[in-house]
């Protein structure tokens, strides 16, 4: 960004932002993807909370969800395949002044991406992660990932998957210094829009499993839970996430304090029922970036201390 663009965004901070402001070209996902409820919650939030578009960034990697930052008229970074941890990470801790997002599917997140998210979740940088998990590897044309479930046929394992299913929600809550673990459905505007919010007001690394249907290859992964809400199972708490909107749809719900990570590793676990809603939170777990002692300057700052080094080198 150029220094006049510095300037321009701080003679603007009376501005207002409405949703449009934040909606880039149109999302070339499929039809009935999931994709685009999670685009749509995310645009929200933004301008709930007037985020500026200059001072956001969404990171991602490789996979169909990939492509959320071609989608915002934020700063983005596309990346490499499962390394949009490896750098949000390096953007915040560079510049921790900035609204931080990472957006990953199954596979980028917990297959060739696994040994950066753990210790994503250990370093506990703050920004919002979310996992857009469909079960499978939509880009590359149905092939098994680590969360498809044991039996089901793809391209790759056509007699079925091999193995049980990865349970990303029992990792994430078996790292140390996790701090905040949720899990929500595409299929469910409502909660997934409050969920987001709840991960986007925590001060740590907010990680989000939102569970999702591909039209094409994994369409019927849900599709007994969508036309049966008594499958869907919601944690309740006053210090949990609320959606008085559900009340009279999930009817099945269990009392569960986000403190109280021994009872959240139980929920994780494998169930009949899908459970949604905050398992863990604890800000009071220590942030990587409060541990570093350089300095922290201002964008204007940091453009003279460049200057300044190119000048030593002017002819």
């Amino acid at each position: 960004m150029s220094c006049s663009l510095f300037h321009l965004a701080e003679a603007e901070d009376d501005r207002v932002f409405e949703m449009s402001d934040y909606q880039g070209p149109v999302a070339r996902w499929c039809s009935g993807c999931g994709d685009h409820s999670v685009l749509t919650s995310v645009q929200r939030i933004l301008t709930d909370s007037q985020a500026k578009p200059e001072s956001t960034v969404f990171v991602s990697g490789i996979g169909c969800s990939s492509r959320f930052p071609h989608y915002l008229t934020t700063y983005g970074f596309h990346g490499i395949h499962g390394r949009a941890l490896t750098l949000a990470t390096g953007v915040k801790l560079s510049r921790p002044e900035l609204d931080v997002w990472v957006v990953m599917g199954d596979g980028d997140c917990v297959s060739i991406g696994a040994g950066h998210w753990i210790h994503a979740v250990r370093y506990n940088v703050d920004m919002v992660a979310l996992m857009l998990d469909n079960n499978i590897y939509g880009l590359t044309k149905k092939q098994t990932s680590p969360t498809t479930p044991q039996g089901y046929k793809s391209n790759t394992q056509p007699y079925g998957s091999y193995l049980p299913a990865m349970n990303p929600l029992e990792a994430t809550l078996g790292v140390t210094n996790a701090s905040f673990v949720a899990q929500t459905a595409e299929w469910l505007p409502a909660h997934l829009f409050a969920t987001l919010k709840a991960a986007h007001e925590h001060r740590g690394f907010a990680w989000v499993r939102i569970l999702q249907r591909c039209p094409h290859f994994t369409a019927d992964m849900y599709g007994d839970v969508v036309k049966d809400p008594s499958r869907v199972e919601m944690l309740v708490h006053d210090d949990g996430i609320t959606v008085p909107a559900l009340d009279k749809i999930i009817e099945h719900r269990v009392t569960h304090d986000p403190k109280d990570i021994h009872r959240a590793r139980e929920l994780a676990e494998e169930s009949e029922q899908i459970r949604l809603g905050l398992f863990y939170r604890d800000e009071s777990r220590p942030r990587y970036e409060q541990t570093r002692s350089l300095p922290h300057h201002t964008a204007d700052e940091k453009m003279a201390i460049m200057q300044q080094e190119f000048d030593r080198y002017a002819v």
